[in-house]
C-alpha cells in the first residue's frame, strides 16, 4: 500500500486534482518550493522536504532534495531485510510515489534573447536524480513524469492501493527516455555554444566522440515506405521554422512516409531560389522546376517540364498560392502541395480535392543555415555531415573553353547547378529560360543519365544548357550534348581526362564552365 508521495513539478497541469485525490486516499505528501506553495494555496496538507531532511534549501534552491533521507526512501529495496534495517536505523521513511517534471530547459533555450546564465540555471539536477532513482527501483516505486499518466495511476491506486509491476515498468521506461532526451538536449546546447568551427576540421567540438541526439514524435504513420513496414515521424527537439515538421496541414489525408520524404526533398530544392519558383518532385527527384516573374508562369514552366512525371507528385511553391494557380493545379492529380500560404479562394478550390494534402509553411523558402548538419542512417549506425548549402564556391566558376556563354546562358547555368545538386547521382539536368527541360537522375554512369535527360527534353534540348553534379570521366557526355544542340555546359571538373572534354567542347563551339565543387547526392 502506498503511504508517501513526493511531488515537485514545473508543469503544474493536473497537480491540484492529483494531490487532492492522493490526500483523500490517505497518502502523505512531500514537496518543495513552488509546488509546495501551490498545494498550500489549494488547502492541501503538505510536508516540506526540508522538514524531512532537517536541512534547509540553499544556494538559491539549487540544493533541495539531494539528501540520503530522500534518496534512501526511494532506492531501498522493500523485501531486502538489510535495506529495511538500515532505513530504520537511520530514521529514513519510504517514499512510494515520485511525481516530478523537470525545469523547462527546452522552453528557456527557445525563448528569444535567453542568456547563457538563464539556460544553465534551468538545467535540473535534483529532478533527474530522483526520477532515475525511482525508475531504477520501479519494482517498489511508482514514478510519474508525464501528467498524461496521472489518471491511469490514480485509478490503479484507488482500486488496489498500489500500481501493477507492468505499469511501473512502463513508467520507468518513460522516465529513462525522458531524462536521456533532456540530457541530450543539454549536450546539444553546449555543443552549439562551442562556437563556429572550420567545416573541414575534424575537431572534438564539432564531431564529438559520442553523439547524443534527441527527437520528439510528431505522428505515428499508417506505414513506412511500403505497407509491410511500420514507421513514425519525429522532429528535432528544437524545431526549425523552415522545416517540414513545422508545416500546418490545411486539408487532405494524413501524410504518409513517402509524402514526407518527397516533400522534404521539394522544400530543400525550393530553398535554392528567391524569385517566384515552383518545384515538382517525384520519388525524391525533381521532375519539373520553373522560375519566372509570376507564380502562375513558374507553375506553367514546372508543369510543362514533364507533364507525365508530375502526375501523383509533390509541388512546392515559394509564394502564396493564388486562385489562378490553384485553378491550374486542380486539373491534375497531386499528392501534396506546400506553400508559404494560400489565398482564401485558392484554398477553397484545392480543398475540393479531398485527398490532396495542403501544407502551409510560412518559412518554406528560408535557406538552410551554413553549418547545419544532416543525418543518414546506415545499418547499425549513422552518417553525419554538413548540409550542402553552397551552389558554387565563393570564387564562382571558370570558363575553360574558347567559346563564352551568353548572358542568358549564364543565368541558366546557375539555375542548372541549383537543381542538379538535388537530383540523385549520377545527375544531369538540362535548363532553358529558367525551366528544367530534361532531367537524368541516379544512373550508374554519367552518359546514361545524359541520355535520359536529352531523351526527356526531346526538341527542347536544343539551345538548353547542361549541368552535371560531378566531372565527366570521358568526353562522351560532351559529344552527346553536341549532338543534341546543347548551348553550354557547367560541371565541377577535376577528371584526369578533363582536357578531352574541353577539346570536344572547343570542336563543337560549346562553352563549358568548371565550378570546382561537386554535388553528389546518394
Amino acid at each position: 500500500m502506498m503511504k508517501r508521495a513526493l511531488l515537485s513539478v514545473s508543469d503544474k497541469t493536473g497537480l491540484i486534482e492529483l494531490a487532492t485525490q492522493l490526500h483523500q486516499l490517505g497518502i502523505e505528501l512531500l514537496s518543495t518550493g513552488g509546488t509546495a506553495a501551490a498545494l498550500v494555496r489549494a488547502g492541501i496538507p503538505v510536508i516540506n522536504v526540508s522538514d524531512v531532511t532537517g536541512f534547509p534549501e540553499c544556494l538559491d534552491g539549487r540544493v533541495k532534495t539531494l539528501h540520503p533521507k530522500i534518496h534512501g526512501g526511494i532506492l531501498a529495496i522493500r523485501d531486502n531485510p538489510e535495506h529495511m534495517e538500515t532505513l530504520d536505523r537511520l530514521g529514513i521513511e519510504l517514499i512510494d510515489l515520485i511525481i516530478i517534471n523537470l525545469y523547462p530547459f527546452k522552453q528557456t533555450v527557445m525563448k528569444p534573447g535567453a542568456t547563457a546564465e538563464e539556460c544553465i540555471e534551468n538545467i535540473d539536477i535534483g529532478g533527474p536524480s530522483m526520477l532515475r532513482a525511482a525508475a531504477k527501483n520501479h519494482h517498489d516505486v511508482t514514478v510519474l513524469v508525464d501528467p498524461a499518466d496521472y489518471a491511469k495511476v490514480l485509478a490503479e491506486i484507488t482500486a488496489t492501493g498500489n500500481t501493477t509491476l507492468d505499469t511501473r515498468f512502463g513508467l520507468a521506461r518513460k522516465v529513462f527516455e525522458h531524462t536521456a532526451a533532456y540530457d541530450a538536449l543539454i549536450a546539444q546546447y553546449f555543443q552549439s555554444q562551442s562556437g563556429p568551427s572550420n567545416s573541414n576540421e575534424q575537431d572534438p567540438a564539432k564531431w564529438p566522440e559520442q553523439l547524443t541526439l534527441t527527437y520528439e514524435r510528431v505522428s505515428s504513420l499508417r506505414y513506412g515506405e511500403n505497407p509491410h513496414q511500420s514507421a513514425s515521424f519525429y522532429r528535432e527537439a528544437l524545431p526549425k521554422s523552415g522545416s517540414l515538421t513545422e508545416a500546418e496541414q490545411l486539408g487532405g489525408k494524413e501524410l504518409s512516409y513517402n509524402n514526407i520524404a518527397d516533400t522534404d526533398a521539394a522544400i530543400a530544392l525550393l530553398k535554392e531560389f528567391s524569385e517566384p519558383t515552383v518545384v515538382a518532385i517525384k520519388h525524391a527527384n525533381p521532375c519539373g522546376v520553373g522560375s519566372a516573374d509570376s507564380l502562375l508562369s513558374a507553375w506553367t514552366k514546372a508543369y510543362e517540364a514533364d507533364t507525365v512525371s508530375i502526375f501523383g507528385g509533390i509541388v512546392a511553391l515559394n509564394r502564396p498560392v493564388t486562385a489562378d494557380v490553384a485553378d491550374q493545379m486542380k486539373e491534375i492529380f497531386l499528392e501534396v502541395i506546400v506553400a508559404p500560404d494560400y489565398e482564401a479562394d485558392a484554398l477553397e478550390i484545392l480543398r475540393k480535392k479531398k485527398n490532396l494534402r495542403l501544407l502551409k509553411l510560412p518559412a518554406v523558402a528560408e535557406p538552410i543555415a551554413v553549418g547545419e548538419q544532416m543525418i543518414k542512417a546506415v545499418y547499425g549506425g549513422i552518417l553525419v555531415q554538413d548540409q550542402d548549402t553552397q551552389v558554387l564556391p565563393d570564387t564562382g566558376y571558370t570558363v575553360v573553353t574558347e567559346a563564352q556563354p551568353s548572358d542568358a546562358d549564364k543565368d541558366d547555368l546557375l539555375f542548372a547547378m541549383k537543381v542538379v545538386k538535388h537530383v540523385k547521382s549520377n545527375a544531369i539536368v538540362l535548363v532553358k529560360d529558367r525551366q528544367t527541360v530534361g532531367i537524368g537522375p541516379g544512373q550508374p554512369n554519367r552518359i546514361t543519365s545524359a541520355g535520359i535527360a536529352i531523351a526527356n527534353a526531346k526538341d527542347k534540348a536544343k539551345g538548353s544548357v547542361l549541368g552535371s553534379d560531378a566531372f565527366f570521366p570521358f568526353a562522351d557526355t560532351v559529344q552527346a550534348a553536341a549532338a543534341a544542340g546543347i548551348a553550354a555546359i557547367i560541371q565541377p571538373g577535376g577528371s584526369l581526362r578533363d582536357q578531352e572534354s574541353i577539346d570536344a567542347c572547343n570542336a563543337a563551339h560549346i562553352p563549358m564552365a568548371f565550378t570546382g565543387m561537386r554535388h553528389f547526392r546518394h
